[in-house]
């Protein structure tokens, strides 16, 4: 995927997350171990949101392999030791197809 296709996905997917309530409160955070894509926030809790696109859900979902999910949550331990932060949060992905935008929250159950 491109730079240009994934910046596309991601703004489709913060356009989705604020008609589902959702604030955007950070967006492409970079540590030594990765990126999170979306950092928002509803009801208290805190979003961790990787976003994946593709032509159709499988594909797209397929994506987000142990080991992204692996240096994502090493990126998400970084920030949040950064932050000092002591709020419930939970890890979320996005999926982004041409026909729809889906929601996957809490996928390292």
């Amino acid at each position: 995927m491109s730079r240009a296709t994934g910046t596309i996905a991601e703004e489709k997917a913060c356009l989705y997350l604020r008609e589902q309530g959702f604030d955007i409160v950070d967006r492409n955070v970079y540590s030594k171990f990765g990126e999170i894509d979306i950092i928002a926030i509803k009801e208290e809790v805190l979003h961790f949101i990787e976003v994946k696109s593709g032509n159709d859900y499988a594909s797209a979902v397929q994506n987000i392999t142990p080991t992204k999910m692996h240096r994502f949550l090493q990126t998400v331990a970084s920030y949040q030791k950064k932050h000092q932060l002591d709020i419930d949060y939970c890890i979320d992905g996005v999926i982004v197809t041409p026909e729809k935008v889906t929601h996957l929250i809490n996928i390292t159950l």
